[in-house]
C-alpha cells in the first residue's frame, strides 16, 4: 500500500517503521498518535498514548480474541486492566481511555508505562537509528524536523511538517497502518477468518430482520424439521424466535446463512459467544440447513440468501461430511483462541 508523497518529509522512513516487527506495539502506538492528531493535539502525554494503545486493541482482544503472539505483552496488559479496573468488555474506546488516564491505581499506571521502556523511541528508529534510549531522546529534540516527533520524559511534541502531512492525509495514513497491522495479525492467526473486520469495534451489528423474513420464515411456514429449536427442542413459531449464529459472530464476523439457524430466543441470549459441541448438535444443525435450502430452492429459486451457500456447495447440494469438515476446524481454532464451549447439562 502506497503513502501520499510529500516535498517536506521523507515518507519512505514511515514505510519502514513496520518492517520486521515482532510485536503489535508500533501499530497501536501510531494509531494512538493519529487519534490525537484528529483532535488537533500537537503536544501529547505518554499517559494518554499508552491508554489509547490499550483502547485501540481492546475489542480485538476481548471481543474477537485475536492472538498477538506469545511475546506480545499488550494482550496480557489488556486482560489485566479489564479485570483490575473493572471495565466492561464492550465499553467504548473513549470511555476506556478516560478511565485509564484518571485511574489512581499504581498498578494501572505501572501496566501502562511498561510500554515506555522501548516503544516511543524505537518507533523513531528509521529516522534516528538504533542508539540508546537516552541518545535517541536527545537526538529527537534537535531542531531538524527529521522525525515525526520530539520525545520528552512525559510527553512528545509533534514536528510541524509531520503534523500537517498526517492531518492532510489522515484517512490514507490510518488505512496504511491498519493494512500493516492486518498483515501482522494474519501471520499470527493464519486460520482465523476476516482479520480486517476485527480491528475495530463495530458501531452496531447488522440487522438480521431480512434473514428472518426473507428466508427462515419461508422455511418455518413449510413445517417439518424447521419447527424445532436444535438446542431446546422447543417448537419455533414465526415471529417468535431468534436468529442464532451457530459459530459465534465474534469469531466469524459475518452473517452468512450457512452459519445461521432459528432458535429459541431465551436460549440464544444465554448461549452468547460460546461454541456448540458438534457431537451433540451437528446432526440437527445439518438436517435443518439441508431442509431449509431444499425448501427455499423449491419456493424461491432466485432467493439471494441461497448465494451464501455457494462457496461451500457450488451446486447448492448440501453434503453432510463436507459441511462438518468445514465447521470442525473453525470451532477448534475458535476454542484455541479463547472462545469457550457450551456447557451440556
Amino acid at each position: 500500500m502506497h503513502l501520499p508523497e510529500s516535498e517536506s518529509i521523507n515518507t519512505g522512513k514511515l514505510k519502514a517503521v513496520f518492517n520486521n516487527t515482532t510485536a503489535s506495539y508500533k501499530f497501536y502506538w501510531f494509531l494512538s498518535i493519529i487519534d490525537c492528531i484528529e483532535q488537533q493535539k500537537t503536544t501529547i502525554s505518554k499517559h494518554e498514548l499508552f491508554a489509547r494503545m490499550i483502547a485501540n486493541a481492546w475489542y480485538t482482544v476481548n471481543y474477537f480474541k485475536i492472538s498477538f503472539g506469545i511475546h506480545d505483552k499488550l494482550h496480557d496488559t489488556i486482560c489485566f486492566l479489564a479485570k483490575h479496573e473493572n471495565i466492561e468488555l464492550n465499553e467504548s474506546k473513549e470511555k476506556i481511555v478516560d478511565q485509564l488516564i484518571k485511574s489512581k491505581s499504581k498498578e494501572t499506571k505501572r501496566a501502562l508505562f511498561h510500554f515506555d521502556a522501548n516503544v516511543p523511541h524505537k518507533f523513531l528508529s528509521p529516522w534516528l537509528g538504533t542508539g540508546s534510549k537516552k541518545s535517541m531522546y536527545a537526538q529527537s529534540q534537535i531542531d531538524n524536523e527529521l522525525a515525526p516527533y520530539a520525545l520528552f520524559k512525559n510527553e512528545l511534541i509533534l514536528n510541524e511538517p509531520w503534523f500537517k502531512y498526517i492531518t492532510k492525509n489522515i484517512g490514507l495514513i490510518k488505512d496504511f497502518c491498519f493494512w500493516n497491522l492486518t498483515l501482522f495479525l494474519q501471520s499470527r492467526n493464519p486460520s482465523v477468518p476476516d482479520i480486517p473486520n476485527k480491528l475495530n469495534r463495530p458501531e452496531s451489528r447488522g440487522s438480521l430482520k431480512k434473514h428472518k423474513t426473507k428466508f427462515w420464515d419461508i422455511v418455518i411456514d413449510a413445517g417439518d424439521v424447521s419447527n424445532q429449536c436444535i438446542y431446546t427442542d422447543k417448537i419455533i413459531h414465526k415471529g417468535d424466535y431468534a436468529i442464532e449464529h451457530f459459530i459465534p459472530f465474534n469469531f466469524l464476523a459475518h452473517d452468512l446463512m450457512w452459519n445461521l439457524i432459528p432458535a429459541d430466543q431465551y436460549f440464544n441470549s444465554s448461549k452468547g459467544a460460546k461454541l456448540p459441541p458438534l457431537d451433540v448438535y451437528f446432526d440437527k444443525f445439518y438436517a435443518l440447513q439441508k431442509h431449509a435450502v431444499e425448501i427455499v430452492k423449491q419456493k424461491q429459486p432466485k432467493n439471494k440468501f441461497l448465494q451464501d451457500y455457494l462457496t461451500l456447495f457450488p451446486e447448492l447440494t448440501l453434503n453432510k461430511e463436507r459441511y462438518r469438515d468445514h465447521l470442525e476446524p473453525l470451532i477448534t481454532i475458535a476454542n484455541n483462541n479463547g472462545f469457550e464451549k457450551m456447557d451440556i447439562t
